[in-house]
């Protein structure tokens, strides 16, 4: 199918299209006779609506139950499109998909597209667009904070074709930003669970621990290596026995694994380690460098993330340093530690992974983020973080064999993770160029389809 746009589509103002629009300017919970509180109703504002997601999650606060009925006279839906209406992200949008109340803040407005006129997944699809971003932006008035009153939110033009046509925009395009958001929330999982395989072996010592406690049972080794394997996989003896019957293979494996675990503790200046494993300045595992020089005038926005000691900062056309990335804050802030899985510019306020002695990046990432940066900063009114101090830490170096099979892990883990963002970037592009095409008529929607299908496919790792 295709669109012709010059015969059946048509230009109309939002205000003609919608069943509501709700808008909170100047409204505050002291101002309705309370205060924010830890916990009740979450307040949505402008700073949590960036890129179609909801953001800044930590930064959410709260009102009670009371406080929400006296402030939403009406409730947000589901289908229902936010926008936020002043400051740095005017014109950010968001389609609300969630089941819970929330309260919305005074800069961002809820739209309610009437169905008998707009689809909501189309309008939202519509409202992301750069017609209808760049009229936002000329009607947008005030020098220093660019904002959008109501009045001129319900004069934006809306190019609305007929409905079924409309559903399969709106649904071609919706199924891409879920696809993007499971991969987004897969790739969380994934990085999850690396973080407990190294919290487990490295911070709890339960394997070791298992098999210590099955020895002072009265078990015999072979019941102590069975016991480091339940540790390892979270399964139990009977579910052990299912995989060594129909996976050998793995069951192998995991038996390897478990027997590169001693089955004793011993005392350190560290307190009770593994058996073997020794205390280590951290430089002996590997060896944190001075980020480099980028200023402002010479930046070009490009495919590389750039670094500070805040975390990510933009864009480059040029990178430094090669993946996996270990970075932390040098100046500013500190304590901080970030993975970037592509390749990358780390400004000269952190403090970059360069070389790995006796240990992979996941370890180097992870062992950092156990650590109380803060408490080595040599500042006075800026933070800052010594790297000789850093490289001066005591830590555990639990030897080669365990270290390496921890790297094999978890690269298996972030090489699906990076298989993910790839094909979320991929996606959005194609999202971002498919647009524009379906709204002009240019491109068929059976075409748009069949790429983001083939765009859409499972990555095999």
């Amino acid at each position: 199918m295709s669109f012709d746009s010059a015969s059946n589509w048509t230009l109309r103002p939002l205000g003609e299209c919608i069943d509501l629009i709700i808008d909170h300017r100047g409204k505050t919970p002291r101002k309705l006779g309370s205060n924010w509180v830890d916990s009740g109703v979450p307040t949505i504002s402008a700073k949590n609506v960036s890129g179609g997601k909801l953001v800044a999650k930590e930064s959410i606060r709260f009102v009670s139950h009371d406080i929400y009925k006296k402030w939403m006279k009406e409730d947000v839906r589901k289908g229902d499109c936010l926008l936020v209406s002043e400051g740095a992200t005017l014109g950010e949008c968001l389609y609300w998909d969630e089941d819970y109340p929330v309260v919305l803040g005074q800069r961002i407005f809820c739209i309610r597209a009437n169905p008998e006129i707009l689809n909501p997944r189309y309008l939202y699809a519509y409202m992301t667009s750069e017609a209808f971003q760049q009229e936002i932006r000329s009607r947008a008035t005030g020098s220093s904070v660019p904002g959008l009153r109501q009045t001129e939110v319900l004069k934006l033009m809306v190019l609305a074709p007929p409905l079924d046509e409309q559903a399969i925009i709106g649904n071609t395009l919706f199924s891409v930003n879920e696809k993007i958001k499971s991969n987004t929330k897969t790739n969380r999982t994934l990085e999850q669970m690396a973080q407990a395989i190294f919290k487990s072996w490295f911070v709890d010592f339960e394997p070791v621990k298992a098999k210590i406690a099955a020895l002072e049972a009265g078990g015999s080794e072979e019941d102590a290596l069975l016991a480091a394997m339940q540790a390892i996989s979270g399964k139990g003896e009977a579910e052990l026995t299912r995989l060594q019957a129909e996976q050998p293979e793995q069951y192998a494996e995991l038996r390897a694994t478990a027997e590169l675990f001693p089955s004793t503790m011993r005392d350190s200046e560290l307190g009770e380690i593994p058996e073997g494993w020794e205390p280590a300045p951290l430089s002996e595992l590997f060896e944190l460098h001075r980020g480099f020089d980028l200023p402002q005038k010479s930046r070009e926005e490009g495919p590389y993330e750039v670094y500070a000691a805040g975390g990510l900062h933009g864009t480059h056309s040029q990178y430094k340093m090669e993946p996996p990335g270990i970075i932390t804050g040098r100046s500013g802030v500190i304590g901080n530690v970030y993975l970037s899985l592509k390749k990358y510019w780390p400004l000269n306020t952190t403090l970059y992974v360069r070389q790995f002695r006796s240990c992979g990046p996941y370890y180097a990432y992870h062992l950092l983020k156990t650590l109380d940066l803060k408490t080595l900063n040599s500042g006075s009114a800026v933070p800052s973080l010594n790297r000789n101090f850093v490289h001066s830490i005591s830590v555990i170096n639990p030897g080669s064999t365990v270290l390496n099979k921890f790297e094999s892990l978890s690269s298996s883990l972030f090489e699906q993770v990076v298989q993910n963002i790839d094909q979320n970037e991929l996606l959005s592009t194609l999202r971002d160029t498919l647009l524009p095409k379906l709204l002009s008529g240019e491109l068929s929607v059976s075409t748009a389809e069949d790429q983001l299908a083939e765009a859409a496919e499972p990555a095999n790792v």
